[in-house]
């Protein structure tokens, strides 16, 4: 499986929260999967902190290679397809990640059952 996280799929996975499922922490922690967190987690925690609306510590490109997680950098396609979403979920940083998903054809980690209106592959 290849399979791009949640912004909070993966702080639950980094602070080993009791909310991530059993299914989740499988597919997460198999080797044989490829995981992927991108850049938009990373600005949405960074605005989160700076704002005072989530406390977690600083997740390094360090921690995320130590997880044996890659990094998704977010690109002119992902931005086209952001454009092409209908418009289900106003959040923009799950529309970013949705439209990342979809572009890159990853199963796309989250709970949030808004992302179930997209045509996104889900965990």
């Amino acid at each position: 499986m290849r399979i791009l996280l949640d912004t909070h799929v993966l702080l639950w996975w980094l602070n080993d929260d009791a909310a991530l499922s059993g299914e989740f922490r499988a597919a997460i922690g198999d080797p044989r999967n490829g995981v992927w967190v991108s850049a938009i987690s990373f600005a949405e925690i960074s605005i989160k902190q700076s704002v005072d609306k989530l406390d977690a510590p600083f997740i390094s490109d360090d921690l995320i290679a130590e997880q044996g997680m890659s990094q998704l950098p977010f690109g002119v396609a992902h931005a086209r397809k952001v454009r092409e979403l209908p418009l289900h979920h106003r959040d923009p940083f799950d529309r970013m990640l949705i439209a990342q998903a979809i572009e890159e054809d990853l199963l796309f980690a989250t709970v949030d059952e808004r992302a179930s209106r997209y045509d996104v592959r889900r965990l």
